[in-house]
């Protein structure tokens, strides 16, 4: 295990020894939504069966609760991956909405631990493509890692992430000038829709989640739009195809990004877009589920989600 040379060492126990190992391959930011010191964060840790790598006080304070090439669990999916790759974490003092941005001495601690994780674990200085991809980011960045999605850290933090910290951790570690992103507001899509669709087998069926249209442009996305679908019903060999297609403002002028195919039944699916909405362009959906016997299978849940930045 390793442990950071500036922070306080607040060993978590059993979980220290317990845990597997990982290969430390991300960093994610977090907000604890309380204003707690890293002693309040180390004893809540104490009570529950989640914990962090380090805590983050608001006077810059850094404790570390375990060794960062061991699991901690507040990243869901990200905690340890089948390969044993998984994400550092870091729980940040906040008010109990999460909406405050990181003091000065915050984020001057945030970028020291970040490059300090790039030079000790060789952590990417890019942020996270995707779930998985080697980086930097915040929590609410991929649904992977979250539980039921989330909405951490708040707007202003996730501006700080981008205008300041990463930026700050590229300068530092390469010695060069930060690279300056817009100073525009980074907004959150996130629209589900639980209202039951029958999916024909072998027929494309358009979604809406609040409505039709995904994206209205121009939009300039930061990350990837995901959508997650849940489906039942579904015989093993099932296929289910997705596509992402821009229209007019009216409708008219279908044209498709490409077809996204995953082989399964019943169950979750995912499937993400990359590309910015022209002006005068709407973003949308359709599902294609195919099944081998030609019955029906029914979507019970979807959900559209990805930042953006708001004009």
């Amino acid at each position: 295990m390793a442990w950071c040379p500036f922070a306080q060492k607040l060993e978590l126990q059993p979980e220290s020894d317990q845990q597997p190992a990982i290969r430390p391959t991300q960093f994610i930011l977090h907000s604890v939504a309380a204003p707690w010191t890293i002693q309040r964060i180390y004893e809540y840790w104490q009570s529950t069966n989640l914990e962090s790598h380090f805590g983050l006080g608001y006077d810059g304070s850094l404790g570390q609760y375990i060794g960062t090439e061991t699991r901690a669990d507040a990243n869901y999916q990200a905690n340890r991956r089948p390969d044993g790759t998984g994400a550092v974490s870091v729980e940040t003092a906040s008010n109990t909405s999460g909406t405050d941005p990181w003091t000065d001495e915050q984020v001057a601690q945030l970028i020291r631990v970040g490059v300090w994780l790039h030079q000790h674990h060789g952590v990417p200085l890019r942020i996270c493509r995707t779930h998985d991809d080697p980086g930097y980011g915040y929590h609410r960045l991929h649904p992977e890692w979250a539980v039921s999605g989330t909405a951490c850290p708040g707007d202003a933090r996730v501006k700080q992430f981008r205008e300041v910290v990463f930026p700050g951790i590229v300068a530092r570690a390469t010695d060069t000038d930060p690279p300056q992103e817009p100073d525009m507001p980074i907004a959150k899509l996130y629209e589900a829709n639980a209202i039951d669709v029958e999916l024909p087998s072998g027929i494309w069926v358009p979604l809406a989640f609040k409505d039709a249209v995904i994206h209205a442009g121009p939009r300039t996305l930061i990350g990837p739009v995901y959508v997650q679908l849940t489906i039942t019903g579904a015989p093993a060999g099932s296929r289910v195809d997705g596509r992402f297609y821009a229209t007019e403002a009216d409708g008219s002028g279908k044209s498709g990004y490409g077809d996204i195919t995953i082989t399964g039944g019943s169950g979750g699916h995912q499937f993400l877009h990359n590309a910015d909405v022209p002006e005068g362009k709407h973003l949308r959906f359709e599902v294609c589920f195919t099944t081998p016997d030609g019955s029906t299978a029914l979507l019970t849940h979807r959900l559209v989600t990805g930042d953006y930045l708001a004009a």
